[in-house]
């Protein structure tokens, strides 16, 4: 297949295009200064930008699935998706977004990780900008294949961890472990989101991985 992944020099997409393209698929890896991916002939390396509309286009009409993995707050992604959504469905594109943790429930029937005490506070502007992605998402015309892989509570570049290939994928609950700890490397969430393209099971919804 053909992968698209705007944000391939950030730590998600990074690792996503890294996976992909060592299954074999065609990466397409997309960032507005694409310096770090010079010289990285196993990629199909266009600098760009997701909202640039006409440069999307192209893309689409070249890729099967198109991965968004860019930071939410700050950048007008909510407002966008409805366009992105379009651009996917009139390419018969799907869309695969690196999700927030915040986005998840505390248990089946409890509240949003965002919305309860413990959500840490320096993260609140971007929790509330990864709500407004979701619900763009679920607005999206029925014709518009998307889903939405949200890390656990402990996910990012300073705790890169190691690849194990071995980890729990749940619904849209935060997976903890005994100890109380919700924690997934880079590596093994790249794994978890290449697994879900090549064998679609999560439509127009979001989910969740952890060890």
């Amino acid at each position: 297949m053909t992968l698209a992944v705007f944000g391939a020099t950030g730590y998600s997409g990074g690792n996503i295009a890294a996976e992909a393209s060592a299954r074999g698929h065609r990466v397409i890896a997309i960032a507005r200064n694409t310096d770090a991916l010079a010289g990285n002939s196993d990629l199909d390396v266009r600098p760009g930008s997701l909202f640039d509309e006409n440069f999307v286009r192209d893309v689409a009409a070249d890729a099967d699935t198109l991965i968004v993995a860019l930071q939410a707050h700050g950048t007008g992604l909510a407002d966008y998706i409805p366009t992105l959504g379009r651009i996917a469905a009139e390419n018969a594109a799907r869309l695969g977004l690196v999700g927030g943790a915040g986005n998840l429930r505390v248990s089946p029937d409890g509240p949003r990780v965002l919305d309860t005490p413990l959500f840490p506070e320096e993260f609140r502007q971007d929790g509330n900008a990864h709500a407004a992605v979701i619900a763009r998402l679920h607005a999206l015309p029925e014709d518009v294949d998307w889903f939405s892989l949200s890390p656990p509570a402990v996910y990012n570049a300073d705790n890169r961890g190691e690849r194990r290939g071995v980890f729990r994928v749940g619904d849209d609950v935060l997976l903890v472990d005994a100890e109380g700890t919700s924690y997934i490397s880079g590596e093994d969430y790249a794994i978890a989101f290449v697994d879900e393209i090549e064998k679609p099971t999560r439509h127009r919804t979001v989910f969740t991985v952890a060890y």
